[in-house]
């Protein structure tokens, strides 16, 4: 059975962390993202020129809230770290990189 070091699992868990929230933040939303139906809230909402859209129950008075699924829930962590991270990502791979060159 191959067992690794606690620190080289830890730095390997650190690696494709990176990878995966640098290929997030790589996704175009409009040229992949939109071909394939995983366009964000807003920019569909822009898109349509529909303005404010939201369901009102007339009983309770207030805006119904509707179930978010899982798709839903992808496309706003995805633009997310488009939005949010783009800078630190910069400099995390900086740090990545100069590690892999001193260290490596």
């Amino acid at each position: 059975m191959l067992t690794l070091a606690p620190t080289k699992m830890l730095g390997k868990i650190i690696y494709v962390s990176l990878l995966l929230v640098n290929s997030m933040a790589v996704l175009s939303e409009e040229r992949f993202l939109a071909r394939i139906g995983w366009v964000s809230s807003s920019q569909a909402t822009n898109n349509a020129n529909s303005g404010f859209q939201q369901t009102y129950d007339p009983q309770t008075g207030y805006g119904v809230q509707q179930e978010v699924g899982v798709k839903s829930r992808l496309i706003d962590l995805i633009s997310a770290v488009r939005t949010l991270m783009r800078i630190p990502l910069i400099g995390f791979n900086i740090l990545i990189i100069i590690y892999e060159l001193a260290l490596g």
